[in-house]
């Protein structure tokens, strides 16, 4: 399957002394390099297997995984990276404040049904919130990318075919929101009761983290998951939202944060900006 050329490269951030900026831009340019390796191994043909949590794998998700591996060991040697093929394959790094979080193939459901809604996602979290995130849509040809710092200026910024250019979420129209869901949740009987009651006005079923890139770019308004997510699934798109002035929290308004044994994310909510 074709995708629209990505532009030639522009400068990584309005400012380039922001902290984190040169990062930023060499962690897009990996994870343009792991789209390209899912988008080859889809061109030849692939096999999906499955793994103990039921959950499917592909020769394209081992393939990404060992680009953003290697570029973060280049880039970064000294943080832990949690990653989630390494985890499957029960390789488990020791706690700390400070780790990558990598989903190499976000949406393999989606890429094995010859779908385009899947993502390659890269988040860094310190003291249990993602302050960085990369979010790329290889069979779109778009890149979202952000720094979400504790303090200090947040950057959020959308490349495809017409550039780089910053994102901000929106304030809900009066006629209703826009939500999306996960097309494999799409039957729970809450989800369908909270989006009754929220008055959506129109609701997109689709997989990955796009969800959260379509709120952080202002086409949507809500995205609230019912349902089993990880912290890689989580962590870079949390980012996107929160830097382009949207939110991610529990249902009981507490933030959505990271380091949980195990990784399992509880159910949570995103929205546009308030």
């Amino acid at each position: 399957m074709s995708r629209p050329p990505l532009p030639p490269a522009m400068p990584a951030l309005p400012d380039p002394a922001v902290p984190g900026a040169a990062l930023l831009d060499a962690l897009a340019g990996a994870a343009r390099e792991a789209g390209e390796a899912i988008l080859a191994v889809r061109a030849r043909g692939f096999t999906v297997t499955g793994k103990q949590d039921d959950t499917p794998v592909t020769e394209a998700d081992h393939a990404a995984e060992a680009i953003l591996l290697a570029a973060l060991a280049r880039l970064d040697p000294a943080t832990i990276v949690v990653a989630e093929e390494e985890v499957a394959a029960g390789r488990i790094p020791p706690r700390a404040d400070r780790f990558w979080l990598v989903d190499p193939l976000d949406g393999t459901r989606e890429f094995a049904r010859g779908r385009r809604e899947f993502t390659v996602n890269i988040g860094l979290v310190e003291r249990g919130r993602c302050v960085l995130g990369i979010c790329h849509v290889p069979a779109y040809g778009e890149m979202f990318a952000a720094l979400n710092p504790a303090a200090g200026p947040r950057i959020a910024w959308k490349e495809d075919e017409a550039g780089r250019h910053p994102i901000a979420a929106r304030r809900c129209p009066p006629e209703g929101p826009t939500a999306f869901a996960s097309s494999h949740f799409a039957a729970d009987p809450r989800l369908a009761r909270f989006l009754r009651e929220r008055g959506a006005h129109r609701i997109i079923n689709i997989g990955s983290a796009l969800k959260f890139c379509r709120v952080a770019e202002g086409a949507a308004d809500l995205y609230p998951r019912f349902g089993p997510t990880m912290e890689w699934d989580t962590a870079a798109p949390q980012a996107v939202v929160e830097a382009a002035g949207g939110h991610v929290r529990l249902f009981d308004g507490a933030p959505l944060t990271y380091g949980k044994r195990g990784f399992r994310n509880p159910d949570f909510l995103v929205t546009g900006a308030e």
